[in-house]
């Protein structure tokens, strides 16, 4: 395909890829579906239906596929986006939630398809890694007891003494 990335994420859908993608478009301003290959007359899938969705979403490349039951998500992998504000960690999150998410720890969060996701505040990178080792493990432990990450929580836990 001329013009695709050499990398991209597949990911796999038992047969709602279309509506996932659709709902994963939606949570960014710069997503966008940039192809879709739909069963041709006389192949193993109904004339028309969708076979797989290629999209983008913050600059990376996604190919939805409708593989049938056969496999399913786990946390294993996860999509981690790094947000620049408690605003962008909250609006995500909410998003995600609201549509039938299920927040774990650390951030994480199960979207309605089971695919999980990573809002993760950009301030707990540097955080983590500062030059105080108590400071950084006193985040760690802050960290430790969030579902949705709160940043003015891990800059107390931080400055904490």
């Amino acid at each position: 395909m001329a013009g695709t990335r050499k990398i991209a994420t597949h990911l796999w859908f038992n047969d709602n890829a279309e509506e996932a993608v659709a709902f994963y478009t939606s949570l960014f301003s710069d997503a966008r579906i940039t192809n879709v290959v739909r069963w041709g007359e006389g192949g193993p899938g109904p004339q028309g239906a969708v076979l797989n969705i290629a999209f983008e979403m913050a600059g990376q490349s996604f190919v939805a596929l409708n593989g049938g039951p056969a496999f399913t998500f786990t946390p294993a992998i996860s999509l981690s986006v790094s947000c620049e504000s408690q605003a962008e960690v909250d609006a995500l999150w909410t998003k995600l939630l609201d549509a039938g998410g299920k927040p774990n720890a650390c951030g994480w969060i199960d979207d309605r398809y089971g695919l999980s996701w990573q809002i993760v505040p950009s301030a707990l990178s540097e955080l983590m890694s500062g030059p105080d080792p108590k400071a950084s493990g006193r985040v760690a432990r802050a960290l430790m007891s969030m579902q949705k990450i709160d940043i003015a929580g891990l800059r107390r836990a931080y400055l904490a003494a």
